[in-house]
């Protein structure tokens, strides 16, 4: 499986790294935050200590312009501020109105005082010598901020009417209580007036601000631990399906390189997955089998079986069946089944094992047969070894009795006869202890295309007269591990064998190569083809299907080879011919 490969930045697959990404990133947001929140609350501070200072000022003006209206229409014995301070404080926004002389002394006063009391007497100097308001906060006995706003409290500023000087000049020099009586030592009219306003809605606007830069703080605080969280638990994640992943692939490979057929079914017996040895044996992709009926894999003729045991709670195990394979023939198999289930315990379908049983049908078909073969051949010897001494007995008389018959032609005839099947007999007796007793080969490097040439050389007059044509197909430089009498004499017998099963006007051929370790030799003929039972026949000692054959030429062949170490392969295909390989070890390689 080949995946695409992304650039890889240094550090970005580590938790560490998008984590201290995202600390970092919170960390900034929060000090810009705070420094935010800090302006703000800076900045309304200072909007405030305007707009309370442009505030008292206006107060103290309005009530300075009351004392000039007061001066010029009421008798100075009355304290025309007075009323003016009470008026004032009553004001919502007021918390308290002090007017002093530059002797300490409260003049007029309303309202709740600051903690502390009046103002002393250096406060006031402060405040009569500066060129403009003095402003500062100050607490009062709740525990409120005030901003405290103070001036000299001049009505008369800028105004030349004499009059009203002298009865302003007249009020001055009345005492604080200001009910007629003239002080003695009274000082020229200066005057203080402390004007307090109240900051609680200023106060609770920036306590609201505080809040709200606290709760985008909190919010901030909460959305990287959340956001840390989600990138511990995405890199957890990425682990997890990376380990799945690798799970997966191995598990992908452990099923695909099984030797046997492995197809998962869903409950409904269809087709999940297939691995690559299933695909082999059925023809078809994985992708194509999905979603198909079991029955249309492996043919009708196994299931009714295979439905059986897909549906059993237990499963079974290597029980015989028969499937279709991808070329129509009837493959010999065994399967296995067990069930499937989810994580609940619930059945979600079935796994099927199929082997492929042929080449172990066809070992033990090839050790019947050598069993079979061992007790011909010893059978054989032991009645070659009998049979031979009585027919040179026999052969002796009829060449007696023949050179006895004299001008009888009819007796002599009899004699050629018997001689001639006594000589047939001491053929077959000859092939027989060939059979039972093999000469042990001697391998040596022989070349192929030289020992295909002498077969042709002794095969061509019976091609001709049978009117067969024969090719040969050979590299010059192929060389196995052999024999070479033993070699011309399987490649001989199979010539021959071809030969007999092809009409006249075909054609036979010897074509040999090399793949890998070994070389094929493959002689092909275009007769009627085998069928299966003489495929499965063709090498049992004394089976033919020639009238006249002994039927021990394919069991010497089947002999040879396996002292070699090789195989035959047989392919026929009815009505179109038989193709019979002989695969031999190369040259170089040791022979067993």
């Amino acid at each position: 499986m080949v995946f695409a490969r992304r650039a890889r930045v240094p550090g970005a697959d580590e938790p560490g790294f998008p984590a201290a990404s995202l600390l970092a990133a919170t960390a900034i947001l929060g000090v810009l935050l705070a420094v935010a929140t800090a302006r703000n609350l800076d900045r309304e501070r200072h909007l405030m200590e305007r707009f309370l200072a442009q505030e008292g000022l206006t107060l103290i003006r309005a009530m300075e312009a009351g004392a000039r209206t007061s001066l010029r229409t009421t008798d100075a014995s009355q304290s025309p501020v007075r009323v003016l301070v009470e008026e004032t404080a009553r004001s919502p926004l007021v918390a308290y109105v002090w007017l002093v002389d530059e002797q300490g002394r409260v003049v007029a006063s309303a309202g709740d005082l600051p903690d502390g009391g009046p103002a002393p007497l250096q406060r006031v100097r402060e405040v009569l010598e500066a060129t403009g308001p003095v402003s500062r906060l100050v607490s009062s006995r709740s525990g409120e901020e005030i901003f405290e706003v103070a001036r000299p409290f001049e009505p008369l500023a800028g105004q030349g009417a004499a009059p009203m000087r002298r009865r302003w000049e007249r009020w001055c020099s009345m005492g604080p209580a200001g009910r007629g009586r003239v002080v003695a030592d009274a000082p020229a009219c200066r005057q203080a007036i402390f004007v307090g306003l109240h900051t609680r809605e200023f106060a609770e606007a920036r306590a609201q601000d505080l809040r709200q830069g606290l709760i985008l703080g909190g919010v901030l605080l909460v959305a990287g631990a959340a956001g840390l969280y989600l990138v511990l638990l995405s890199h957890r994640v990425r682990g997890v399906r990376a380990a799945l992943a690798d799970l997966e692939s191995h598990t992908r490979d452990v099923i695909q390189s099984l030797p046997d057929a492995l197809v998962t079914l869903d409950r409904q017996g269809r087709v999940v997955g297939l691995n690559r040895r299933a695909e082999e044996l059925f023809g078809t992709s994985e992708k194509e089998a999905r979603g198909r009926a079991l029955r249309e894999l492996v043919g009708s003729g196994a299931c009714e079986a295979l439905e059986t045991w897909i549906g059993s709670e237990e499963g079974v195990s290597e029980r015989p069946a028969e499937c279709r394979a991808a070329d129509g023939a009837v493959v010999p198999v065994r399967v296995s089944a067990a069930p499937l289930t989810d994580r609940h315990g619930r059945r979600a379908g079935t796994v099927l094992l199929i082997r492929d049983v042929r080449e172990l049908r066809a070992a033990e078909e090839q050790l019947e047969r050598s069993r079979r073969l061992a007790a011909l051949g010893r059978m054989a010897a032991g009645l070659a070894h009998e049979i031979r001494n009585p027919l040179g007995t026999l052969r002796g008389f009829a060449q007696y009795f023949g050179a006895r018959s004299g001008d009888d032609e009819q007796s002599a005839g009899y004699a050629r006869v018997m001689v001639e099947e006594i000589d047939r007999l001491d053929r077959l007796i000859s092939a027989l202890l060939q059979f039972a007793r093999p000469r042990e080969p001697e391998p040596r490097d022989v070349g192929v295309a030289s020992v295909v040439e002498r077969v042709r050389a002794l095969a061509e007059a019976e091609a001709a007269q049978a009117g067969i044509a024969l090719r040969v197909d050979v590299p010059a430089e192929l060389t196995v591990r052999a024999d070479p009498d033993l070699l011309t004499q399987v490649l001989l017998n199979l010539v021959q064998n071809a030969l007999a099963a092809t009409p006249p006007g075909g054609e036979v051929s010897v074509a040999a190569w090399e793949e890998g370790d070994e070389a094929a030799v493959a002689v092909d003929d275009t007769g009627r083809g085998l069928t299966p039972e003489e495929r499965e026949h063709m090498f049992d000692p004394f089976y033919t299907t020639r009238p006249t054959g002994t039927g021990l030429g394919l069991a010497v062949v089947h002999q040879i080879v396996e002292q070699h170490g090789g195989r035959i392969q047989v392919e026929s295909i009815r009505g179109r011919g038989t193709r019979v390989t002989v695969w031999l070890r190369t040259r170089g390689r040791p022979f067993p």
